[in-house]
């Protein structure tokens, strides 16, 4: 499948954009008539301050400055603070770059890994990604097409699954779409607390894969890592994520929180919004933390 879903070359042999290529000015310009409702909700799960067994590492913040409460008020006064965060894994709500998954020494579009210095991704960072993300996004809600509030961790989603919910959905994903695959992970770990997501996790199949490219989706996401886990292919650790990312061209958001979105999605009727996100200028970076947004 790395070589029969590839889109090495499809762009260009200079290409570092991937899949979001298909989002065209026309692409932009559908995905904006969708805001008919002047609903905004937030695909980004508040960030985790406290450790957890799938919160390694916690975001950690710093006040730098504060009012001092022994003296007299001045005129002007301020606060500020610092942020930390390890974004990757399994924790917070992040888009991967391109550079980010590694096959055989190649990143997408058969770049190297040597491209890749202690200063960062050379090629295919998420700094390609600073003009923003506007398009046609849609959550498939997989716990309500089977009827129940979550998957349990390792239930793994299958390609009549993503068929059966377009059909209940009345919809079908057309090319420069983003997809988001609701497993119901944040409701679960509401409802029975924290797990090792990292070793256990509902998510898609690999077999899924010839999907996704028949779609030209340019974007992929889901509430945890997106893959099934354990991934059911033996010997490959995240197939979905190597195939999408390096074979394929589409960048992956991790760790979003779908609850508010699939529930507003259900209330309207409708599985289908407009999508922004903005990531990080980071010019090497391979990813970075992200508040996507779906407007009804």
């Amino acid at each position: 499948m790395m070589e029969e879903l590839s889109n090495w070359g499809r762009w260009g042999d200079d290409d570092q954009l991937g899949a979001a290529n298909l989002i065209t000015r026309e692409k932009r310009l559908e995905a904006l008539a969708l805001a008919t409702e002047g609903i905004s909700v937030s695909l980004a799960h508040p960030l985790i301050i406290e450790e957890a067994v799938d919160v390694p590492l916690p975001f950690e913040r710093a006040i730098l400055a504060l009012p001092d409460p022994d003296e007299e008020p001045a005129f002007r006064g301020g606060v500020s603070d610092r942020y930390e965060i390890s974004y990757h894994g399994y924790s917070h709500s992040h888009i991967d770059a391109l550079c980010h998954i590694l096959y055989k020494g190649k990143m997408y579009n058969g770049y190297s890994q040597d491209t890749v210095t202690e200063e960062g991704c050379t090629r295919s960072s998420i700094f390609n990604l600073r003009g923003g993300i506007v398009t046609r996004g849609i959550v498939f809600d997989i716990p309500r097409l089977k009827g129940v509030p979550y998957l349990e961790p390792g239930t793994p989603i299958y390609t009549e699954d993503l068929d059966a919910f377009e059909e209940m959905a009345g919809l079908r994903v057309r090319p420069g779409d983003a997809i988001f695959i609701r497993t119901g992970r944040w409701a679960r770990r509401a409802e029975l607390g924290p797990w090792s997501v990292s070793q256990n996790a509902a998510g898609l199949h690999a077999s899924t894969m010839p999907w996704v490219r028949s779609r030209d989706i340019s974007f992929i996401g889901s509430d945890a890592a997106l893959d099934v886990v354990p991934s059911q292919v033996e010997g490959v650790d995240l197939p979905v994520h190597t195939l999408t990312i390096v074979a394929m061209g589409i960048d992956i958001f991790d760790n979003q929180d779908l609850e508010a979105v699939a529930e507003t999605a259900a209330e309207l009727g409708r599985w289908e919004f407009l999508l922004v996100a903005g990531p990080l200028a980071v010019e090497t970076g391979t990813g970075s933390p992200l508040n996507a947004l779906a407007i009804f």
